[in-house]
């Protein structure tokens, strides 16, 4: 699946019926007005369409940030109207927008399918109610069901939004959730594990050691075993960890929690070691040079982060060297091994 370029429009809150409690939108997503007005709007989107070299296969709109479906219905057209040049004129190509699952149904829905929005996304976080309740989400599992459900039904592609680590989550939990939303099948999905920003209702129960967030080690394994199930499904998986802003940088914006620049990177890179040792488990190596054959454009990820993934193979089975040969007819994901001078 080739993802579209995205031009996110963040609407900070706004239709959000109160603030879960790891939520803080202005550390997340940087600077940004209280309310978007078509200037701020229009010189945003041209400032992205102007950056481009050629347009790619898709260009999008989103917002982001709040709970599109929750505000006002004068407020949703207003913002959908300061779209609908760009997609009349073809500069766009369609509208996504991000919401709550409880705040979906068939009015609302009219509503966006009558401004081009193509693409609803759905900020489920869990699919087990205790840790909804725990992070005051305000909804259930059943109404993300619901809302998925209501959305397919009525021709929109869904994403759904998941977070590894939250309040009152363990392993079990979090792969309840990665099950009941693959049996959704939606077409889409999104995770990061959870970080703790200043601000925030999660931030003063870290402090008191009412929260431990997850170490990165473990984040990764969970994301891992997570993008694995979803690949098998067929259900890509658009983004993995928070998008790294400016203001997610600066000291004492994430006081804890599993935050990595290159989160999705190590994940990939955690899931090619693994088959790396698979493959060096059930062959004759020991002593050996190796070859390992793997997809150009995963030649990186492959050796890890400062070629970690290399060095710890190496070492681990006694190998005299290991050598990386980009083979284009080779699947994105997988590995052939052989000996080599």
């Amino acid at each position: 699946m080739t993802m579209p370029l995205i031009i996110p429009i963040f609407i900070m809150h706004r239709g959000c019926p109160h603030r879960c409690t790891f939520c803080n939108q202005e550390k997340a997503a940087g600077p940004y007005p209280e309310d978007v007005s078509e200037t701020f709007f229009r010189r945003t989107v041209m400032a992205h369409l102007q950056s481009l070299k050629k347009k790619p296969g898709q260009v999008q709109i989103a917002f982001y940030g709040g709970n599109f479906t929750g505000m006002e219905k004068q407020d949703q057209s207003r913002l959908l109207m300061y779209a609908k040049p760009f997609l009349e004129e073809g500069s766009i190509d369609a509208v996504r927008i991000s919401t709550r699952p409880d705040c979906i149904d068939q009015e609302r829905l009219d509503l966006l399918k009558g401004f081009g929005v193509q693409v609803v996304e759905i900020g489920a976080q869990s699919l087990v109610d205790n840790v909804l309740r725990l992070t005051e989400r305000g909804h259930t599992a059943g109404d993300v069901a619901a809302a998925v459900q209501l959305l397919k039904a009525n021709g929109f592609e869904v994403g759904v939004h998941l977070m590894a680590g939250l309040p009152g989550d363990d392993p079990e939990g979090f792969a309840c959730s990665v099950d009941r939303t693959i049996a959704l099948q939606p077409q889409t999905v999104r995770i990061h594990p959870t970080l703790v920003f200043t601000g925030t209702p999660l931030a003063q129960d870290y402090r008191i050691g009412r929260y431990e967030p997850l170490t990165l080690d473990e984040a990764v394994l969970l994301c891992k075993s997570a993008l694995l199930k979803f690949t098998a499904a067929g259900i890509p998986v658009i983004r993995m960890g928070l998008q790294t802003t400016p203001e997610m940088g600066k000291r004492g914006t994430v006081i804890a929690g599993p935050y990595h620049p290159a989160f999705r990177f190590l994940v990939e890179s955690s899931i090619l070691f693994d088959k790396a040792t698979l493959l060096l488990e059930t062959g004759d190596f020991q002593g050996k040079a190796v070859v390992f054959s793997v997809c150009p454009k995963e030649q990186s990820v492959f050796r890890g982060l400062k070629n970690e993934n290399t060095r710890t193979l190496q070492g681990r089975f006694g190998l005299s060297n290991i050598r990386i040969s980009p083979d284009p007819a080779q699947a994105a994901g997988t590995l052939h091994v052989r000996c080599g001078e």
